[in-house]
Formats: C-alpha cells, structure tokens, sequence
C-alpha cells in the first residue's frame, strides 16, 4: 500500500482520467462513420483509434490539433471512406465540449486541499485551456506535450514536469489511465503510480495503446484514490 504522507504533489493524465475522453471520442467520431455507412464496434473503434493517434504522435513532433485530424482520416483510410475538411476538423474541434467524469471535480477540489496539483497532458495549451474551467480547481502546474515538443511515453514532458514542479521524485505520485502513456514511463523514472483503471468497452486499454505494467496502485476511479489519500 502506498503511504499518502509521503507525497507532496500529485500529476494528472487528463484525457481519459479527469476527462471522458471515450463519449468524447465516440460523439465525434459515430456521426462520421455514420455518414459514410460504416459501422464498427466501440471496442474496435477505440483499438483503431489508439493505433492511429500512437502513430502519429511519433517521429516528427505535430500538435495534438494535426494528430487527431489524422486520427480522422486514418479511420477512412482503415473502412474506405474519404472525410470531408469539415468531418476532419470536428475531432479536435470537439473536445472542448468533452466533460470530466461526475467524480472528477469533487475529488480534485479534496485532494487540492492536501496536496499541490499538476496536468501532465498530451495536449496542446490552447486545447486544454479549453478543459481548463470543467475541472473546477486551479493547477499549480500544467505540463503539455506541446510544451515539451514530445507526447507521452517520451520521458522529456515527465522531465519538464520535474523541472517546473522542485520537488524529489519520492514526493511526487503520478495518476493516470493508461498504462502505456502513463505508468510505464513514470515507473522508469522512479516516480509512484496510480492506474486509474475506468469501465470502458475496451477493458484495460480504453482509447489508449495496450500495454503490459504494475502500477504502485490502481483503482476504479477518483472517488476510489481520493478515500485513500485524504
């Protein structure tokens, strides 16, 4: 078990972790296949989905905006559909309107009474600025992956994040839920970890790339760390 006393500040995934990130996915993504007459799982359209933004977010480093218009016009690559400009915009265009879970807020405005908090996001700043406001606290810290010119697994944003946040790394303990993005590359840096481990139609994964790791905790979402570390 981890011990909570120990710990000064706490970082956060956003998309997936505070935020619902699947409807978000699902709200933007349904209408297009719709619209072209394809039809695809929700667990396949989430596996698709996280093979194509993995992808894109290696080699040449584009913004998070550029990565999710990818992601559109891979899924017409992959069902044989052509987007429209306007269907290829809509994706980042949507996830301002993307909500936190009904547990986010409340958890946050608890755990901000005991601990520093920080975003650690693959997300351009304008984009999050956006998300900003929904999570009903202020950060002490927002780390981006444009900030960083890497996304996630890359060790250089949890680097930033160091850098910005002064504190050791046993002080820090790292929340999110993908094990890929998240809790392998902070656990290679000697950071704690806590797999935030949401229902999704694809278990274990969600929208993220599937990966094999132990967390120092996991839990079925905030409500469930918030018992533990307040």
């Amino acid at each position: 078990m981890l011990d909570f006393t120990r710990f000064k500040v706490l970082t956060f995934d956003c998309y997936g972790t505070m935020i619902d990130w699947e409807t978000g996915i699902f709200s933007a993504l349904r209408p297009i296949l719709a619209a072209h007459r394809k039809s695809i799982p929700d667990s396949d359209l989430l596996q698709v989905y996280s093979e194509l933004e993995a992808s894109a977010e290696q080699g040449e480093f584009l913004c998070y905006r550029d990565v999710l218009q990818s992601v559109v016009r891979g899924f017409g690559e992959h069902l044989g559909f052509a987007p429209t400009a306007d269907e290829v915009h809509s994706l980042p265009e949507s996830l301002a309107n993307w909500q936190p879970f009904p547990d986010t807020v409340e958890v946050l405005r608890k755990l901000k009474g005991r601990y520093q908090l920080a975003v650690i996001s693959n997300v351009d700043d304008d984009l999050f600025a956006a998300t900003a406001p929904k999570l009903g606290v202020g950060f002490d810290h927002v780390i981006t992956a444009q900030q960083a010119g890497c996304y996630k697994p890359c060790i250089r944003i949890f680097k930033l994040a160091e850098e910005r946040m002064g504190v050791s790394l046993d002080q820090w303990l790292h929340v999110g839920q993908s094990i890929y993005h998240d809790v392998i590359p902070a656990q290679s840096l000697g950071i704690a970890t806590v797999w935030v481990n949401r229902p999704s139609p694809r278990p274990g994964a969600g929208a993220a790339k599937a990966a094999a790791g132990k967390p120092d905790l996991e839990v079925p979402n905030l409500r469930a760390l918030a018992e533990l570390a307040t």
